[in-house]
Protein backbone atom coordinates (compact mmCIF):
# COMPACT_ATOMS: atom_id res chain seq x y z
CA UNK A 1 0.00 0.00 0.00
CA UNK A 2 1.20 3.52 -0.83
CA UNK A 3 2.06 6.02 1.87
CA UNK A 4 -0.40 8.38 0.20
CA UNK A 5 -4.16 8.20 -0.26
CA UNK A 6 -6.63 10.11 -2.42
CA UNK A 7 -7.60 13.43 -0.80
CA UNK A 8 -10.69 13.39 1.41
CA UNK A 9 -13.90 13.63 -0.58
CA UNK A 10 -12.32 12.40 -3.83
CA UNK A 11 -12.08 8.98 -5.45
CA UNK A 12 -10.03 7.02 -7.95
CA UNK A 13 -11.91 5.62 -10.91
CA UNK A 14 -10.55 2.15 -11.67
CA UNK A 15 -11.42 -0.79 -13.93
CA UNK A 16 -13.86 -2.43 -14.22
CA UNK A 17 -16.09 0.33 -12.73
CA UNK A 18 -14.47 2.98 -14.94
CA UNK A 19 -16.01 1.33 -18.01
CA UNK A 20 -19.48 2.19 -16.68
CA UNK A 21 -18.50 5.84 -16.21
CA UNK A 22 -17.13 5.98 -19.74
CA UNK A 23 -20.34 4.42 -21.10
CA UNK A 24 -22.43 7.01 -19.22
CA UNK A 25 -20.36 9.88 -20.64
CA UNK A 26 -20.71 8.49 -24.15
CA UNK A 27 -24.47 7.99 -23.75
CA UNK A 28 -24.95 11.59 -22.61
CA UNK A 29 -22.71 12.94 -25.37
CA UNK A 30 -24.36 10.87 -28.12
CA UNK A 31 -27.56 12.92 -28.58
CA UNK A 32 -25.51 16.15 -28.45
CA UNK A 33 -23.16 15.03 -31.23
CA UNK A 34 -26.20 14.24 -33.38
CA UNK A 35 -27.70 17.70 -32.77
CA UNK A 36 -24.98 20.08 -33.88
CA UNK A 37 -23.00 20.41 -30.63
CA UNK A 38 -19.21 20.57 -30.99
CA UNK A 39 -16.77 19.48 -28.29
CA UNK A 40 -14.95 22.09 -26.17
CA UNK A 41 -12.34 21.64 -23.45
CA UNK A 42 -11.33 24.37 -20.99
CA UNK A 43 -8.61 24.61 -18.30
CA UNK A 44 -9.20 23.01 -14.91
CA UNK A 45 -8.69 26.39 -13.25
CA UNK A 46 -9.75 29.95 -14.06
CA UNK A 47 -9.52 33.46 -12.68
CA UNK A 48 -11.43 33.63 -9.37
CA UNK A 49 -13.34 36.67 -10.59
CA UNK A 50 -14.88 34.71 -13.48
CA UNK A 51 -16.80 32.56 -11.00
CA UNK A 52 -17.43 35.37 -8.51
CA UNK A 53 -19.14 37.42 -11.22
CA UNK A 54 -20.76 34.60 -13.16
CA UNK A 55 -21.80 32.05 -10.54
CA UNK A 56 -22.60 34.75 -7.97
CA UNK A 57 -20.86 36.13 -4.91
CA UNK A 58 -23.79 35.12 -2.67
CA UNK A 59 -23.77 31.47 -3.68
CA UNK A 60 -22.40 28.74 -1.43
CA UNK A 61 -20.21 27.67 -4.34
CA UNK A 62 -18.27 30.95 -4.29
CA UNK A 63 -18.44 31.82 -0.58
CA UNK A 64 -17.80 28.37 0.91
CA UNK A 65 -16.99 25.69 -1.65
CA UNK A 66 -14.54 27.09 -4.20
CA UNK A 67 -10.92 25.94 -4.15
CA UNK A 68 -9.14 29.27 -4.58
CA UNK A 69 -5.39 29.92 -4.47
CA UNK A 70 -2.77 32.50 -5.35
CA UNK A 71 0.00 31.65 -7.81
CA UNK A 72 3.66 32.56 -7.39
CA UNK A 73 3.01 35.37 -9.82
CA UNK A 74 0.21 36.77 -7.69
CA UNK A 75 -2.72 35.64 -9.83
CA UNK A 76 -5.89 34.62 -7.97
CA UNK A 77 -7.15 31.37 -9.50
CA UNK A 78 -9.77 28.76 -8.62
CA UNK A 79 -10.34 25.15 -9.58
CA UNK A 80 -13.48 25.21 -11.71
CA UNK A 81 -16.60 24.51 -9.59
CA UNK A 82 -18.88 24.36 -12.66
CA UNK A 83 -18.58 24.45 -16.44
CA UNK A 84 -20.82 27.16 -17.91
CA UNK A 85 -18.77 30.24 -17.00
CA UNK A 86 -15.59 28.65 -18.38
CA UNK A 87 -17.25 27.60 -21.64
CA UNK A 88 -18.78 31.03 -22.20
CA UNK A 89 -15.44 32.71 -21.40
CA UNK A 90 -13.69 30.47 -23.95
CA UNK A 91 -16.33 31.14 -26.61
CA UNK A 92 -16.03 34.90 -26.10
CA UNK A 93 -12.24 34.80 -26.08
CA UNK A 94 -12.22 32.88 -29.38
CA UNK A 95 -14.92 35.17 -30.87
CA UNK A 96 -17.07 32.16 -31.75
CA UNK A 97 -20.12 34.39 -31.49
CA UNK A 98 -18.89 36.65 -34.33
CA UNK A 99 -19.15 34.05 -37.07
CA UNK A 100 -22.81 34.88 -37.69
CA UNK A 101 -23.89 31.28 -37.14
CA UNK A 102 -25.74 31.57 -33.85
CA UNK A 103 -26.36 29.81 -31.60
CA UNK A 104 -22.90 28.43 -30.91
CA UNK A 105 -23.63 24.90 -29.66
CA UNK A 106 -20.95 23.28 -27.50
CA UNK A 107 -20.63 20.24 -25.25
CA UNK A 108 -17.94 19.32 -22.74
CA UNK A 109 -16.94 16.66 -20.24
CA UNK A 110 -14.60 16.90 -17.28
CA UNK A 111 -13.92 17.06 -13.56
CA UNK A 112 -15.12 19.85 -11.25
CA UNK A 113 -14.25 20.72 -7.67
CA UNK A 114 -16.19 21.97 -4.66
CA UNK A 115 -15.23 21.89 -1.00
CA UNK A 116 -18.34 20.17 0.35
CA UNK A 117 -19.08 17.76 3.18
CA UNK A 118 -18.33 14.39 1.55
CA UNK A 119 -21.25 11.98 1.34
CA UNK A 120 -22.57 9.42 -1.10
CA UNK A 121 -23.45 11.18 -4.33
CA UNK A 122 -21.69 14.41 -3.33
CA UNK A 123 -17.91 14.56 -3.61
CA UNK A 124 -15.29 17.29 -3.64
CA UNK A 125 -14.22 16.09 -7.07
CA UNK A 126 -16.97 15.06 -9.47
CA UNK A 127 -17.53 14.47 -13.16
CA UNK A 128 -20.05 16.14 -15.45
CA UNK A 129 -21.07 16.25 -19.09
CA UNK A 130 -22.50 19.60 -20.08
CA UNK A 131 -23.98 21.41 -23.08
CA UNK A 132 -24.38 25.11 -23.89
CA UNK A 133 -26.27 26.86 -26.70
CA UNK A 134 -24.89 30.40 -26.84
CA UNK A 135 -26.32 33.44 -28.59
CA UNK A 136 -30.01 32.81 -29.22
CA UNK A 137 -33.22 33.43 -27.28
CA UNK A 138 -35.58 30.71 -28.46
CA UNK A 139 -37.91 28.44 -26.47
CA UNK A 140 -37.07 25.66 -28.93
CA UNK A 141 -33.45 25.71 -27.75
CA UNK A 142 -34.53 25.32 -24.12
CA UNK A 143 -36.82 22.47 -25.08
CA UNK A 144 -34.13 20.88 -27.29
CA UNK A 145 -31.64 20.63 -24.45
CA UNK A 146 -34.18 19.16 -22.03
CA UNK A 147 -35.25 16.63 -24.67
CA UNK A 148 -31.62 15.64 -25.40
CA UNK A 149 -30.93 15.04 -21.72
CA UNK A 150 -34.12 13.01 -21.43
CA UNK A 151 -33.05 11.01 -24.49
CA UNK A 152 -29.61 10.35 -22.98
CA UNK A 153 -31.03 9.08 -19.68
CA UNK A 154 -33.53 6.84 -21.44
CA UNK A 155 -30.84 5.42 -23.72
CA UNK A 156 -29.13 4.20 -20.53
CA UNK A 157 -32.34 2.47 -19.48
CA UNK A 158 -33.25 4.94 -16.72
CA UNK A 159 -36.98 5.40 -16.12
CA UNK A 160 -37.45 6.58 -12.51
CA UNK A 161 -36.31 10.16 -12.99
CA UNK A 162 -38.43 13.31 -13.07
CA UNK A 163 -37.95 16.65 -14.81
CA UNK A 164 -38.76 19.71 -12.67
CA UNK A 165 -39.44 22.93 -14.58
CA UNK A 166 -39.82 26.57 -13.62
CA UNK A 167 -39.37 30.10 -14.94
CA UNK A 168 -37.29 32.67 -13.03
CA UNK A 169 -38.47 35.66 -15.04
CA UNK A 170 -36.21 38.29 -16.55
CA UNK A 171 -34.77 41.74 -15.80
CA UNK A 172 -38.21 43.31 -16.19
CA UNK A 173 -40.30 41.19 -13.84
CA UNK A 174 -37.86 39.56 -11.43
CA UNK A 175 -36.87 42.78 -9.58
CA UNK A 176 -40.52 43.30 -8.61
CA UNK A 177 -40.77 39.76 -7.31
CA UNK A 178 -37.38 40.08 -5.62
CA UNK A 179 -38.57 43.08 -3.61
CA UNK A 180 -41.80 41.30 -2.57
CA UNK A 181 -39.85 38.20 -1.53
CA UNK A 182 -37.37 40.28 0.47
CA UNK A 183 -40.21 41.93 2.36
CA UNK A 184 -41.59 38.48 3.23
CA UNK A 185 -38.24 36.95 4.20
CA UNK A 186 -37.22 39.85 6.46
CA UNK A 187 -40.14 38.96 8.72
CA UNK A 188 -38.85 35.41 9.31
CA UNK A 189 -36.63 34.02 12.04
CA UNK A 190 -33.41 33.44 10.08
CA UNK A 191 -29.73 33.19 10.99
CA UNK A 192 -27.29 35.97 10.10
CA UNK A 193 -25.85 34.25 7.01
CA UNK A 194 -29.33 33.69 5.57
CA UNK A 195 -30.32 37.29 6.32
CA UNK A 196 -27.31 38.46 4.34
CA UNK A 197 -28.43 36.21 1.50
CA UNK A 198 -31.88 37.86 1.63
CA UNK A 199 -30.19 41.18 0.82
CA UNK A 200 -27.97 39.80 -1.96
CA UNK A 201 -30.08 37.12 -3.66
CA UNK A 202 -33.34 36.28 -1.87
CA UNK A 203 -34.31 33.59 -4.41
CA UNK A 204 -31.50 31.44 -3.02
CA UNK A 205 -33.35 31.24 0.30
CA UNK A 206 -36.13 29.32 -1.45
CA UNK A 207 -33.49 26.68 -2.26
CA UNK A 208 -32.44 26.32 1.39
CA UNK A 209 -32.85 22.64 2.34
CA UNK A 210 -32.98 23.17 6.12
CA UNK A 211 -36.34 22.12 7.57
CA UNK A 212 -36.75 25.11 9.89
CA UNK A 213 -36.30 27.45 6.90
CA UNK A 214 -38.66 25.52 4.63
CA UNK A 215 -41.39 25.55 7.31
CA UNK A 216 -41.28 29.35 7.43
CA UNK A 217 -41.53 29.65 3.63
CA UNK A 218 -45.19 28.65 3.66
CA UNK A 219 -47.10 31.55 2.18
CA UNK A 220 -44.07 33.07 0.45
CA UNK A 221 -44.91 35.01 -2.72
CA UNK A 222 -44.67 32.86 -5.85
CA UNK A 223 -42.71 34.02 -8.87
CA UNK A 224 -45.43 32.81 -11.26
CA UNK A 225 -47.67 35.60 -9.93
CA UNK A 226 -45.07 38.21 -10.92
CA UNK A 227 -43.98 37.00 -14.36
CA UNK A 228 -44.38 39.58 -17.14
CA UNK A 229 -46.41 38.64 -20.20
CA UNK A 230 -43.29 37.99 -22.29
CA UNK A 231 -41.89 35.54 -19.73
CA UNK A 232 -45.26 33.81 -19.34
CA UNK A 233 -45.52 33.36 -23.11
CA UNK A 234 -41.93 32.14 -23.40
CA UNK A 235 -42.38 29.60 -20.61
CA UNK A 236 -45.62 28.34 -22.08
CA UNK A 237 -43.90 27.74 -25.42
CA UNK A 238 -41.23 25.64 -23.69
CA UNK A 239 -43.93 23.62 -21.95
CA UNK A 240 -45.85 23.11 -25.20
CA UNK A 241 -42.75 21.94 -27.08
CA UNK A 242 -41.87 19.43 -24.37
CA UNK A 243 -45.43 18.12 -24.28
CA UNK A 244 -45.53 17.78 -28.07
CA UNK A 245 -42.27 15.80 -27.91
CA UNK A 246 -43.78 13.43 -25.35
CA UNK A 247 -41.40 14.50 -22.59
CA UNK A 248 -43.12 14.54 -19.20
CA UNK A 249 -42.25 17.28 -16.69
CA UNK A 250 -43.48 18.69 -13.40
CA UNK A 251 -43.96 22.39 -12.68
CA UNK A 252 -41.96 23.32 -9.55
CA UNK A 253 -42.56 26.89 -8.43
CA UNK A 254 -39.74 26.80 -5.84
CA UNK A 255 -37.07 25.55 -8.22
CA UNK A 256 -34.35 28.22 -8.40
CA UNK A 257 -31.11 26.16 -8.66
CA UNK A 258 -27.89 27.17 -6.94
CA UNK A 259 -26.35 29.65 -9.37
CA UNK A 260 -27.12 33.34 -9.73
CA UNK A 261 -26.93 33.56 -13.52
CA UNK A 262 -30.18 31.75 -14.38
CA UNK A 263 -33.07 33.62 -16.04
CA UNK A 264 -36.41 32.41 -17.38
CA UNK A 265 -36.30 28.63 -17.99
CA UNK A 266 -34.74 26.58 -15.21
CA UNK A 267 -34.97 22.82 -14.83
CA UNK A 268 -33.64 19.92 -12.83
CA UNK A 269 -33.49 16.16 -13.29
CA UNK A 270 -34.11 14.27 -10.06
CA UNK A 271 -34.10 10.56 -9.26
CA UNK A 272 -36.17 9.37 -6.33
CA UNK A 273 -33.86 6.43 -5.68
CA UNK A 274 -31.00 8.64 -4.47
CA UNK A 275 -32.42 9.93 -1.18
CA UNK A 276 -31.74 13.52 -0.17
CA UNK A 277 -29.14 14.01 -2.93
CA UNK A 278 -31.75 13.38 -5.61
CA UNK A 279 -30.56 15.77 -8.34
CA UNK A 280 -28.71 14.06 -11.17
CA UNK A 281 -28.45 17.13 -13.40
CA UNK A 282 -29.98 20.43 -14.28
CA UNK A 283 -29.62 23.76 -16.00
CA UNK A 284 -31.47 26.65 -17.52
CA UNK A 285 -31.32 29.88 -19.44
CA UNK A 286 -28.69 32.50 -18.53
CA UNK A 287 -29.36 35.48 -20.76
CA UNK A 288 -27.28 37.99 -18.80
CA UNK A 289 -24.14 35.97 -18.01
CA UNK A 290 -22.15 37.21 -21.00
CA UNK A 291 -22.51 40.82 -19.87
CA UNK A 292 -21.61 39.82 -16.30
CA UNK A 293 -18.21 38.59 -17.46
CA UNK A 294 -17.53 41.50 -19.82
CA UNK A 295 -19.00 40.23 -23.09
CA UNK A 296 -21.82 41.43 -25.33
CA UNK A 297 -25.47 40.47 -24.88
CA UNK A 298 -25.65 36.76 -25.72
CA UNK A 299 -28.81 35.04 -24.49
CA UNK A 300 -27.90 31.40 -23.81
CA UNK A 301 -29.12 28.16 -22.27
CA UNK A 302 -27.40 25.00 -21.06
CA UNK A 303 -27.21 22.10 -18.64
CA UNK A 304 -24.78 19.85 -16.81
CA UNK A 305 -25.50 16.21 -15.94
CA UNK A 306 -23.58 14.49 -13.17
CA UNK A 307 -21.81 11.31 -14.27
CA UNK A 308 -21.37 10.13 -10.67
CA UNK A 309 -25.03 10.75 -9.87
CA UNK A 310 -26.16 9.03 -13.05
CA UNK A 311 -24.15 5.92 -12.13
CA UNK A 312 -25.85 5.92 -8.71
CA UNK A 313 -29.24 6.22 -10.45
CA UNK A 314 -28.40 3.19 -12.59
CA UNK A 315 -27.51 1.25 -9.44
CA UNK A 316 -30.74 2.36 -7.75
CA UNK A 317 -32.76 0.93 -10.67
CA UNK A 318 -30.65 -2.21 -10.81
CA UNK A 319 -29.44 -1.45 -14.34
CA UNK A 320 -26.20 -3.08 -15.47
CA UNK A 321 -24.98 -1.61 -18.74
CA UNK A 322 -24.02 -4.00 -21.51
CA UNK A 323 -20.34 -3.13 -21.75
CA UNK A 324 -18.17 -5.14 -24.17
CA UNK A 325 -15.14 -6.85 -22.64
CA UNK A 326 -11.95 -4.83 -23.02
CA UNK A 327 -10.26 -7.87 -24.55
CA UNK A 328 -11.61 -10.22 -27.23
CA UNK A 329 -8.49 -12.32 -27.81
CA UNK A 330 -5.71 -13.30 -25.39
CA UNK A 331 -2.41 -14.62 -26.77
CA UNK A 332 -0.47 -17.23 -24.78
CA UNK A 333 3.08 -18.02 -26.03
CA UNK A 334 4.97 -21.09 -24.79
CA UNK A 335 8.65 -20.39 -25.36
CA UNK A 336 10.79 -17.58 -26.77
CA UNK A 337 10.12 -18.27 -30.45
CA UNK A 338 6.38 -18.43 -29.77
CA UNK A 339 6.60 -15.05 -27.98
CA UNK A 340 8.13 -13.49 -31.08
CA UNK A 341 5.62 -15.03 -33.48
CA UNK A 342 2.52 -14.49 -31.35
CA UNK A 343 3.49 -10.90 -30.54
CA UNK A 344 3.53 -10.25 -34.28
CA UNK A 345 0.08 -11.85 -34.60
CA UNK A 346 -1.19 -9.68 -31.73
CA UNK A 347 0.06 -6.56 -33.50
CA UNK A 348 -1.72 -7.55 -36.72
CA UNK A 349 -4.97 -8.28 -34.86
CA UNK A 350 -4.87 -4.89 -33.17
CA UNK A 351 -4.26 -3.18 -36.51
CA UNK A 352 -7.32 -5.04 -37.80
CA UNK A 353 -9.40 -3.57 -34.96
CA UNK A 354 -9.55 -6.69 -32.77
CA UNK A 355 -9.11 -6.02 -29.03
CA UNK A 356 -6.19 -8.28 -28.16
CA UNK A 357 -3.97 -8.77 -25.11
CA UNK A 358 -0.77 -10.75 -24.50
CA UNK A 359 0.57 -12.94 -21.70
CA UNK A 360 3.47 -10.75 -20.59
CA UNK A 361 6.10 -11.73 -18.07
CA UNK A 362 6.79 -15.29 -19.21
CA UNK A 363 3.78 -16.87 -17.47
CA UNK A 364 3.35 -20.64 -17.61
CA UNK A 365 0.37 -22.10 -19.47
CA UNK A 366 -1.82 -22.53 -16.39
CA UNK A 367 -1.37 -18.98 -15.08
CA UNK A 368 -1.61 -17.51 -18.57
CA UNK A 369 -4.95 -19.22 -19.18
CA UNK A 370 -6.23 -17.93 -15.83
CA UNK A 371 -5.31 -14.44 -16.97
CA UNK A 372 -7.07 -15.05 -20.28
CA UNK A 373 -10.29 -16.01 -18.48
CA UNK A 374 -10.05 -13.05 -16.09
CA UNK A 375 -9.61 -10.66 -19.03
CA UNK A 376 -13.07 -11.53 -20.33
CA UNK A 377 -11.64 -12.63 -23.68
CA UNK A 378 -13.71 -14.95 -25.85
CA UNK A 379 -10.74 -16.53 -27.61
CA UNK A 380 -7.17 -17.54 -26.78
CA UNK A 381 -4.28 -17.95 -29.20
CA UNK A 382 -1.84 -20.56 -27.86
CA UNK A 383 1.41 -21.61 -29.53
CA UNK A 384 4.40 -23.74 -28.57
CA UNK A 385 7.39 -25.17 -30.42
CA UNK A 386 5.43 -28.07 -31.96
CA UNK A 387 2.70 -25.68 -33.23
CA UNK A 388 5.27 -23.41 -34.86
CA UNK A 389 6.99 -26.36 -36.48
CA UNK A 390 3.68 -27.18 -38.13
CA UNK A 391 3.10 -23.55 -39.12
CA UNK A 392 -0.02 -23.15 -36.92
CA UNK A 393 -1.29 -21.68 -33.65
CA UNK A 394 -4.13 -23.07 -31.56
CA UNK A 395 -7.34 -20.99 -31.53
CA UNK A 396 -9.28 -21.83 -28.36
CA UNK A 397 -12.87 -20.86 -27.58
CA UNK A 398 -12.75 -19.96 -23.88
CA UNK A 399 -16.47 -20.59 -23.44
CA UNK A 400 -16.80 -24.05 -25.02
CA UNK A 401 -13.17 -25.13 -24.62
CA UNK A 402 -13.04 -26.14 -28.29
CA UNK A 403 -9.57 -25.77 -29.80
CA UNK A 404 -8.69 -25.56 -33.51
CA UNK A 405 -5.31 -25.29 -35.28
CA UNK A 406 -5.08 -22.20 -37.51
CA UNK A 407 -2.43 -21.43 -40.09
CA UNK A 408 -0.18 -18.54 -39.10
CA UNK A 409 -1.03 -16.53 -42.22
CA UNK A 410 -4.79 -16.97 -41.59
CA UNK A 411 -4.95 -15.90 -37.92
CA UNK A 412 -6.62 -12.52 -38.53
CA UNK A 413 -9.30 -13.93 -40.84
CA UNK A 414 -10.04 -16.92 -38.59
CA UNK A 415 -10.24 -14.79 -35.45
CA UNK A 416 -12.65 -12.38 -37.15
CA UNK A 417 -14.79 -15.29 -38.31
CA UNK A 418 -14.83 -16.83 -34.84
CA UNK A 419 -15.82 -13.50 -33.26
CA UNK A 420 -18.61 -13.07 -35.80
Amino acid sequence: MSTFQAPKGTYDLLPPDSATYLAVREAIAGPLKNSGYGYIETPGFENVELFARGVGESTDIVTKEMYAFETKGGDRLALRPEGTASVLRAALEANLHKGGNLPVKLWYSGSYYRYERPQKGRYRHFSQVGAEAIGAEDPALDAELIILADQAYRSLGLRNFRILLNSLGDQECRPVYRAALQDFLRGLDLDDDTRRRVDINPLRVLDDKREYVQKQLTGAPMLRDYLCEACKAYHEQVRELLTAAGVAFEDDEKLVRGLDYYTRTTFEFVHDGLGSQSAVGGGGRYDGLSEMIGGPALPSVGWALGVDRTVLALEAEGIALDIPAATSVYAVPLGDEARRVLFGAVTELRRAGVATDFAYGGKGLKNAMKSANRSGARLALVAGERDLAEGVVQLKDLTSGEQTPVALDAVVDEVRRALG
